[in-house]
């Protein structure tokens, strides 16, 4: 495809207009929004208003006036139909890692006599690190299979199966539906990581029997660096669940400041500690960039624009690289992965050349594609200078192989 061509699906695209909600720095393709999502135009106006004019003039009485107590709550009703749940579901709170912690401890407890936390091997690590935390505190096993051995390995000593619904690395994408009705058949409980789905990808968390997710607020939700997490809580399972860590906030009267602990109702259990508000009005600035429009747009053309990154890059550099993703759209999530030796230093060329991806261990070169500001012409101009770059073997640099921290 050449840039006229993909100009002009650009010019059709029902989506186009909500490129203008951010702000892209010209002279650069981004595709690495399933790490860090681009600044919302609104952003910096919430946070200026929020710091100057509501904590800066109107001081601990912002907790009332401006309502910063129910954000929380408020903000998450605004995420409902993003991820296909009741508004009373949900919660923004912590981090991934915290909220994960909770559900699976609550999860674990509710299913006593049970001792295996079922995961896939090469999850995400932090899922992992938590559940083998937590299986150390509460003497029960972490069992990892391989992906396409969760189904068959749910049993009836299984408490809880805690999934990555799109992988982080690969891009595929688990059958949501098939692993809750298998897990429910056995009397297991399931726990979902939505980081690289909730806002790519159409989620009906509700319809499909999920029990409870997490996700991030930073990567496709374009709530900025370190956005608090969201915390999902089917509400057939809001009053036999326990939330773990307990703390003020979630307790039935946080200001009546009692010795013993009494936990609110519904989903306001499964909230600890004193609301981050700057991080909370800016990810309540990348929830709104997604008003009016539907979620069945968003995933229609993250595969439309994956796909055309498949066709493009393989038409120019199929014999360079590999494709590390599932080859079928409707496997996989908003990201496509391609595998090369020298994928850190390829990539580190490419962002010197304005193409900004992101790398992980060991060779894998992940480019995210987010429907609310990636364009056609984007992806065919990343896909003609990654082909130059192999051609020339730019990488093939010593500055291209410094290892930064952050890869």
């Amino acid at each position: 495809m050449t840039l006229d061509e993909a100009d002009r699906l650009d010019a059709a695209d029902p989506l186009a207009s909500a490129r203008e909600r951010f702000c892209l720095p010209d002279g650069v393709i981004y595709l690495d929004g399933n790490s860090l999502g681009a600044l919302p135009k609104s952003a910096p106006s919430a946070l200026a208003t929020t710091a100057e004019r509501q904590w800066g003039a109107d001081l601990i009485a912002s907790w009332n006036k401006n309502r910063w107590i129910d954000w929380p709550v408020e903000i998450a009703a605004k995420l409902a139909r993003i991820v296909g749940a009741r508004p009373n579901e949900l919660l923004i709170a912590d981090s991934t890692s915290v909220c994960l912690f909770k559900l699976l401890a609550a999860a674990v407890r509710a299913r006593p006599g049970r001792r295996t936390i079922l995961s896939h091997r090469a999850n995400f690590p932090t899922d992992l690190y938590v559940a083998q935390g937590l299986a150390d505190m509460l003497a029960v096993e972490v069992k990892a299979v391989a992906p396409d051995e969760v189904l068959d390995a749910i049993d009836g000593d299984t408490a809880v199966v805690s999934l990555t619904h799109v992988d982080y690395r690969s891009a595929s994408i688990y059958d949501m539906r098939a692993i809750n009705e298998a897990a429910h058949e056995a009397g297991a409980l399931t726990v979902w990581d939505l980081s690289h789905s909730a806002g790519a990808v159409e989620l009906d968390l509700g319809g499909s029997g999920c029990d409870l997710a997490v996700g991030c607020g930073y990567k496709y939700l374009t709530g900025g660096p370190g956005a608090p997490a969201f915390i999902y809580v089917a509400e057939r399972l809001q009053d036999e669940l326990a939330n773990p860590l307990q703390g003020w906030m979630g307790h039935a009267e946080p200001f009546a400041f009692v010795d013993d602990y009494r936990p609110a109702s519904g989903m306001l259990k499964f909230l600890t500690g004193t609301p981050s508000v700057l991080s909370l009005a800016a990810l309540d600035a990348g929830i709104t960039t997604f008003d009016g429009i539907s979620m069945s747009d968003i995933e229609a053309k993250s595969r439309k624009l994956s796909q055309l990154f498949v066709d493009e890059v393989e038409a120019r550099s199929g014999n360079e690289v590999r494709l590390a993703s599932p080859r079928d759209p409707t496997q996989r999530g908003s990201h496509v992965v391609f595998a090369h030796p020298e994928g850190y230093a390829v990539m580190q060329a490419l962002i010197a050349r304005g193409v900004i991806g992101d790398f992980r261990a060991p060779d894998l070169m992940r480019f995210g594609f987010t429907p609310l500001y990636t364009r056609y012409v984007d992806v065919v101009g990343a896909a003609e200078i990654l082909a130059e770059i192999l051609a020339s073997r730019e990488w093939d640099q010593p500055r291209f192989k410094a290892r930064a921290k952050v890869t």
